[in-house]
């Protein structure tokens, strides 16, 4: 079973993330070349951003792995990599989600998925029973001409959800949406 929390785009969803489990002092690991929010969300929060060089202008997940630290809260990754479009391959992103320690949110960032080759993607949502410490976001803010909707949701255990759901916005979707 997993739980949905819906947003004004995926953006809100991750800062809504950070907002419910990130704290002053906490760490917060993501790749050089990622995705601006995980820093600006990051700083903040009054977090430490711990941010692991890029490897090919990608993620580096074995020197990810090495980051993690006892005050590691959350470790970011976008799958494709905004901005610079590289691609984890379904095994290693399984492999590396199932190394982190449990008490480390994951959150794979799924914004650009419908843009890949359906054969490159990751059902990462299948992931979650085994993995309840993993959260996957994704949008309907970039692909389906829908930019303007700003829907975005996040997909965790219906735990993480509920959590989640009673410190979001009771109306940060709009009624088109």
């Amino acid at each position: 079973a997993a739980g949905l929390t819906l947003g004004n785009g995926s953006n809100e969803v991750i800062d809504l993330i950070f907002h419910t489990f990130v704290s002053p002092g906490d760490e917060v690991i993501y790749a050089q070349y990622s995705f601006i929010v995980y820093a600006l969300a990051t700083q903040a929060h009054g977090a430490d951003a711990v941010v692991v060089p890029a490897k090919a202008w990608g993620h580096d997940l074995e020197a990810m792995l090495a980051a993690v630290s006892d005050k590691t809260k959350l470790i970011c990754i976008a799958n494709p990599n905004n901005p610079t479009g590289t691609v984890l391959s379904a095994e290693a992103l399984q492999a590396f989600v199932a190394k982190v320690p449990s008490r480390v949110l994951v959150v794979i960032d799924e914004a650009y998925n419908e843009y890949m080759d359906p054969a490159l993607r990751a059902d990462t949502a299948s992931w979650i029973q085994a993995h309840p410490n993993l959260v996957v976001t994704r949008t309907f803010s970039k692909a389906y001409g829908l930019a303007g909707l700003r829907l975005g949701f996040a997909i965790s255990t219906p735990e993480l959800a509920g959590v989640l759901n009673r410190v979001r916005e009771p109306f940060n979707a709009n009624s088109l949406a």
